[in-house]
């Protein structure tokens, strides 16, 4: 086993900041004089109330979030939210999906066992390659909300524009680009993220909700563990929450307020992003598969074209210290996620390789 750290380029669980992973390494024993691991703490305990109520504070600050949202560290993942919103929201049993890419998908297939969920617009056309035109939608005129997925994590697409709701409320799942740059909250009704991408180690959703939407109101038997409501009154801490992801995201936005916030990370991630997208541009071998508007900062995929070649690059990269660089397995080719944590040398050794590659190989 090498005792070297790669460049990880997963798209989840991905990298954290090496300096958060070495102060967790240090605190594991015994946290800040507690004489216990942050993992077996009561989740009742004052020092554990200290870590939530910390990680929210920091969180609301990096977000600017309005007063009349609630922060929300639930379990299940994202994928949990797919049910836990329409049960939740559809008070008239109709919602509008717009489907960018597989979780899109996945969520609108779950919300069709609840009501009448539409396709308002798709790219699935050309293989999730681009975000569709949403200033004129056919938005249903008793939608209880519109859904979008952000940040297609899988085809790297990104929404540059929110769509034009026409007045509905705008649900997004932003889990792979989640803290990468700046957010305005106040235009979404919820909006949700997994932390393994972009924030925190896995087990761990956060959802941010305008109050008025957190209700009695929800679908006939939801369970008490799927309603806002019981979350929100027992402000995260209803069951016992999944502590140490909490403790982790507390030190990484600790980190991101130490790095300049969300305008200088935005800054930082274009930086990275344009390193590798240019050299897509202009490589004889490699390119980028989605529409240059539409590029996503923190998921590249990319192809050759030519499976043998894609399967060499994808071993001997792996062997070079770059892991996790194989597509995801309903595309194919290659994917390089990277998140806040990737430091810009690990973009710029990973583009020299593909350089070295293509000389080597063509």
């Amino acid at each position: 086993m090498s005792t070297e750290r790669v460049y990880n380029f997963s798209a989840g669980p991905a990298v954290l900041p090496e300096e958060v992973l070495k102060e967790a390494a240090e605190e594991m024993l015994n946290y800040q004089g507690s004489g216990m691991s942050v993992m077996e703490m009561s989740h009742r305990s004052k020092v554990f109330d200290q870590i939530i109520k910390e990680a929210e504070k920091d969180l609301r600050e990096l977000m600017n979030i309005p007063d009349n949202y609630k922060v929300l560290f639930l379990q299940g993942g994202a994928s949990q939210q797919f049910a836990m919103i329409p049960m939740n929201l559809m008070k008239n049993k109709v919602a509008d999906y717009i489907i960018t890419g597989q979780w899109a998908k996945k969520a609108w297939k779950e919300a069709c066992k609840f009501g009448k969920a539409n396709v308002a617009a798709s790219s699935e056309d050309k293989t999730f390659s681009y975000i569709p035109d949403c200033s004129d939608l056919p938005i249903s005129e008793d939608a209880d909300y519109v859904y979008i997925c952000e940040n297609n994590t899988i085809y790297g697409t990104k929404y540059k524009k929110l769509p034009d709701t026409k007045g509905k409320i705008l649900v997004a799942d932003v889990s792979s680009c989640f803290l990468s740059e700046p957010v305005d909250v106040s235009k979404y009704g919820i909006i949700y993220g997994g932390v393994q991408k972009n924030i925190g180690p896995a087990g761990m959703v956060i959802v941010i909700i305008r109050e008025d939407l957190i209700t009695e109101d929800v679908l006939p038997q939801t369970p008490a563990m799927l309603t806002y409501k019981t979350h929100a009154d027992a402000d995260s801490l209803y069951n016992t929450p999944n502590c140490y992801c909490i403790y982790m995201c507390g030190k990484v936005f600790k980190w991101l307020k130490k790095m300049g916030g969300l305008a200088a990370m935005k800054e930082r991630n274009e930086k990275k992003a344009k390193i590798l997208y240019d050299y897509l541009d202009e490589s004889k071998m490699f390119r980028g598969t989605v529409v240059p508007e539409d590029r996503s900062l923190m998921n590249v995929p990319f192809v050759i074209g030519d499976d043998e070649l894609e399967k060499k690059f994808i071993q001997e990269s792996a062997e070079a210290g770059f892991a996790n660089l194989k597509g995801h397995r309903t595309v194919g080719g290659m994917r390089a996620s990277i998140y806040n944590a990737m430091p810009m040398e690990g973009v710029e050794a990973l583009v020299k390789f593909m350089k070295e590659f293509e000389s080597k190989n063509s």
